[in-house]
């Protein structure tokens, strides 16, 4: 703007001191607010990160710290500098120590926020980056407490937003401030009037908007699209779907969609190796516990491979019959805390014994808590506690009842008592298999579930019974 002016030595003079004035005015208050910005982020640091409100004070203005650059540009840097200037300009040129229009002040003060507007945009990004550093020292010091922080970084600015701006002001202000200068030169060497400048002016300033806000919505689209899908993809790897997408892009994109699927098939690879480990486990741990008694050799395996039947007869899910089949591998771990001469006993037990033996279901739930992390074998405890409860509430160890025990508890159960009436035992021999399913029939509804037994005898026994007749 100034190299657009005709300006004499005084006038130069009078605008180097309103400059100087300007700028004190503006590094005083731009730095009293750039300190009260700094001060939650400075306290973290003095208190060695002690106190857990003050450092998520800290990572919250941390964060939002581009944010606040770009706004103390737009404030105390832009208006700390322009209003000691406007002022002190309209008062020089009202008392004729300058000799330009009044005009003139109010274009200067145009351009004055153009210029602010692109660096507040530049300071902006600039930002981003330093406070990376930042962010990881903090992270390093305050590890015990990453995982409050990470849920709690919800100030942040979208790629839409700052791509949309970034765009719009690149290419619409120096537009802008071309055309203020110019009309400036213009008027000193031709004279023309504002209105008729901006008449021609104010066209291609319409189209240079136009094609800027055009371009910015369709760069902003090809951008936040794949965004949006890693996004669902990642909230899709959090609820444990592991799903591979189509790579459809060309760009750097093309090469993140690639990384994520081989992540994706690694996950699944590794998921799959632990899920044959933990059922590998689960078949050395039941046939270790079936060892312990000749006679009751593969019982885990048989009443694990009745439920997964059951549960296929009573359509559950995938995901359930894997759960209920190995529950039901475990269901009988407690008596790991039975002792031997009773466990093994050919005799009838005395109350006493018979009372260490109902309490195996117990024992085998607080055996699997110890398991680290709990989480991973939770669903189990609820089918092992409860197999041995009635649907008339005279089962152990806590007497539920009806649909109070839970549906693995009561479908292990029937597996259970069938296998144990049709297996050989020291002191008798083993069932027929029609004489089992008889006392299965008597007990419907008050030692085990209807529905359950129905689909155990129909779906299950029957068609076997049928096909080694046929």
């Amino acid at each position: 703007m100034l190299i657009s002016l005709n300006l004499d030595h005084r006038d130069v003079l009078f605008l180097m001191i309103i400059l100087g004035c300007s700028l004190l005015v503006m590094f005083v208050v731009e730095g009293f607010y750039f300190w009260h910005h700094l001060r939650p982020i400075k306290r973290a640091f003095t208190s060695n990160f002690k106190n857990k409100d003050i450092n998520e004070a800290a990572f919250t203005r941390l964060f939002r710290f581009p944010e606040l650059t770009a706004r103390r540009i737009m404030l105390p840097h832009l208006w700390g500098f322009s209003l000691p200037a406007i002022f002190l300009s309209l008062w020089l040129i009202h008392a004729k120590l300058l000799t330009f229009p009044f005009s003139y002040v109010f274009y200067a003060m145009l351009a004055s926020v153009i210029v602010a507007l692109m660096h507040a945009l530049i300071e902006y990004f600039l930002t981003v980056r330093t406070i990376q550093p930042a962010i990881e020292y903090m992270n390093g010091k305050i590890l015990g407490e990453s995982e409050v922080f990470l849920h709690n970084r919800r100030v942040r600015v979208t790629i839409k937003s700052k791509l949309g701006v970034a765009i719009v002001l690149i290419g619409v202000f120096p537009v802008v401030l071309f055309l203020l200068a110019a009309q400036v030169k213009i008027q000193q060497m031709t004279g023309i009037s504002t209105l008729v400048f901006w008449k021609w002016a104010g066209i291609v300033l319409l189209i240079t908007v136009f094609y800027s806000l055009l371009i910015s919505r369709i760069m902003a689209k090809d951008i936040e699209k794949p965004i949006l899908q890693l996004q669902k993809m990642m909230k899709e790897v959090e609820s444990r779907n592991y799903l591979l997408k189509e790579n459809v892009y060309t760009d750097e994109f093309s090469d993140l969609f690639n990384g994520f699927n081989r992540m994706i098939f690694e996950i699944k690879k590794h998921n799959e190796k632990n899920e044959k480990m933990l059922e590998s486990f689960l078949m050395v741990l039941s046939a270790a516990l079936d060892a312990r008694d000749p006679y009751t050799s593969g019982h885990s395996v048989r009443v694990a491979d009745y439920s997964r039947q059951i549960g296929l007869a009573l359509c559950l899910q995938k995901e359930s019959i894997d759960l209920l089949y190995k529950t039901a591998l475990l269901h009988d771990i407690g008596k790991i805390g039975v002792p031997d001469r009773i466990l093994l006993k050919e005799g009838r037990l005395s109350d006493e014994e018979f009372s260490l033996i109902k309490a195996h279901p117990a024992i085998g739930e607080n055996i699997l808590k110890q398991v680290y992390p709990i989480s991973e074998i939770a669903e189990f405890l609820p089918g092992v506690r409860s197999h041995h409860e009635r649907m008339d509430g005279k089962g152990y160890p806590d007497a539920l009842s009806g649909e109070k025990i839970p549906l693995f508890g009561r479908i292990i159960a029937v597996a259970d008592a069938y296998d144990a009436m049709t297996s050989d035992r020291p002191y008798r021999k083993g069932m027929q298999a029609e004489k089992a399913l008889n006392i299965l029939n008597d007990g419907r509804g008050t030692q085990w579930d209807t529905h359950i037994v129905d689909k155990f005898i129909g779906v299950v026994i029957e068609p076997k019974i049928n096909e080694n007749a046929s």
